[in-house]
């Protein structure tokens, strides 16, 4: 994920620096500036300044960078982009002495945090969990399917402004926040009981979440930063994992408390030996398994969970720099995105194998997934946000395994929203100029782009609510809101003002979506 984070994101070295100083506060010495970065950025940048959601900021990325010249970013900011002006915020001495600081820092060794250190950061907010309310503190339907979270970044990625918001998709209203101190990333839900939610932060904290309450009663801290989560399907196990370090952890899902940690390393497709940043983790709905993919070893690894020790099978040369991922027929097949092959694999998760590899476009970057029944097809979308000549959205037969078509589209593309009672599938524009304010709505039977929506703000992470009849979409960056739409009139129906929102999580995965079963065929397994 790093190289291609860099080739996206070359706008954001700004947000880089300016979140860095986002504090205000003056530093004097090398070590004050490097429990900075750490609080302020690492988050984002990693650690061990090496990168991951922007890019790395070290020594040898700003070589040759004019300071002048990034000194005028940071005070004017960056359009479209997390970073604000700061002109007027911090003095020049500020803004020279922390350029200065980066300009001469190196790369620094992976740093560890350990099973040891996961369990010391085990924070409990709610001593006694049977005093908490028996039945929710607002208005939704009895199994929670109309609740949407979203990840609330915030300004600065941190501060108040970070939060996981939810709302109640059928009045379009906020019905709880949790503060999650850093920018959230992630939200899941307990496939078994409705009340609990997990929030991970991108410093890779995981909160237990009372939904009945709308608070934290628990925290965990499993790493430096990385996405990766997921929860198994008994609700009983949680998995993490982490881009630094290279390690991933499974946990008790009712106490947090971690139970295993796996070092993440193996033979990558070139036959070299190496440690690996985590990938997608998913739990599917067929087996007590987590499937978790090895981004630079290129390895899919299928954990079971009934098993003493928990132990793994290894499945190898799966693709070069593997990231996310979706389910399919049942939760039975996993499609992965393989950013630099520029294909998706499909595993058989009940064989343990690869069934194909297929052509997916430049950098495929498949997000939480879109698979939807068409005409008696199952059909799989998948969005590629690389900087190509030509780019498309990716339509696959998962039932043949085999390419449909290509649709073009006007930009670059992160995230395709599609559901079984809404028309269109849905995908975000990323590329960096006004397209990545809309939203291409391509007709599913036609396989073309029908409409385009400009949503106001840096538009994506497209999710439909979990009857099909909404479509939201995050306007973060100056939008500042959640835009909600009509699914069929793609009229515009309601707005939820909040920090810089990204990703949308429908509690209706638990039971389609990522999970691999469609609302017609959880009808017919009842």
């Amino acid at each position: 994920m790093k190289n291609t984070i860099k080739m996206l994101n070359k706008s954001l070295l700004a947000s880089s620096i300016a979140m860095l100083l986002s504090s205000g506060v003056a530093m004097a010495k090398s070590d004050d500036f490097h429990k900075l970065y750490q609080d302020n950025c690492a988050s984002c940048h990693g650690s061990d300044h090496g990168g991951y959601l922007a890019p790395a900021l070290n020594s040898a990325t700003l070589k040759g960078r004019s300071p002048t010249a990034l000194r005028t970013i940071v005070m004017a900011g960056s359009f479209d982009t997390l970073m604000p002006p700061f002109y007027g915020k911090l003095d020049d001495d500020q803004i020279r002495g922390v350029i200065k600081h980066l300009q001469e820092t190196p790369k620094q060794p992976n740093p560890a945090w350990t099973i040891d250190d996961m369990k010391k950061s085990l924070k409990v907010y709610v001593k006694d969990e049977s005093t908490l309310p028996a039945k929710p503190t607002f208005q939704i339907d009895d199994k929670f399917e109309n609740l949407i979270g979203v990840a609330a970044r915030g300004k600065y990625g941190r501060g108040e402004g970070s939060k996981a918001i939810f709302i109640n998709s059928s009045t379009h209203q906020k019905v709880g926040e949790v503060p999650t101190g850093t920018a959230a990333h992630i939200i899941d839900f307990n496939p078994a009981n409705p009340r609990w939610a997990y929030v991970k932060t991108d410093t890779a904290e995981i909160f237990k979440v009372d939904l009945y309450s709308m608070q934290a009663v628990r925290s965990i801290k499993t790493g430096w930063n990385g996405p990766g989560m997921g929860v198994s399907r008994d609700g009983k196990y949680i998995m993490a994992g982490s881009f630094v370090p290279h390690n991933a952890v499974i946990l008790n899902a009712d106490t947090l408390e971690p139970l295993k940690t796996f070092e993440l390393e193996g033979i990558d497709p070139d036959g070299k030996h190496v440690s690996s940043d985590s990938g997608m983790i998913i739990g599917t709905p067929y087996a007590d398994i987590f499937a978790i993919a090895l981004e630079n070893a290129g390895q899919v690894w299928v954990i079971d969970l009934n098993k003493e020790g928990f132990p793994v099978t290894r499945i190898e040369k799966v693709g070069r720099h593997l990231h996310d991922a979706f389910l399919t027929h049942g939760g039975k097949k996993l499609m992965i995105a393989s950013y630099d092959d520029s294909i998706v694999a499909a595993i058989d998760l009940e064989k343990r194998e690869i069934i194909k590899k297929l052509e997916a476009g430049c950098v495929p970057h498949v997000g939480g997934g879109s698979a939807v029944k068409v005409d008696g097809r199952t059909l799989g979308f998948g969005t590629n946000f690389g900087d190509c000549d030509k780019t498309v959205v990716s339509v696959w037969d998962l039932d043949k395994m085999e390419v449909v078509k290509q649709v073009p589209v006007s930009g670059g593309t992160e995230s395709p929203a599609a559901h079984a009672n809404a028309p269109y599938v849905a995908v975000d524009i990323i590329s960096k100029d006004r397209r990545a304010r809309t939203v291409q709505l391509i007709d599913k039977k036609t396989l073309e782009v029908a409409r385009t929506l400009d949503v106001g703000g840096h538009a994506y992470f497209p999710e439909y609510s979990a009857d099909g009849k909404f479509l939201y979409i995050s306007a973060g960056y100056n939008g500042d809101e959640v835009v909600v739409y009509d699914s069929n009139t793609l009229q515009k129906v309601a707005t939820v003002p909040m920090e810089s929102p990204a990703g949308i999580f429908s509690r209706g995965r638990v039971k389609y979506m990522t999970r691999g079963l469609s609302p017609d065929e959880m009808e017919q397994s009842k």
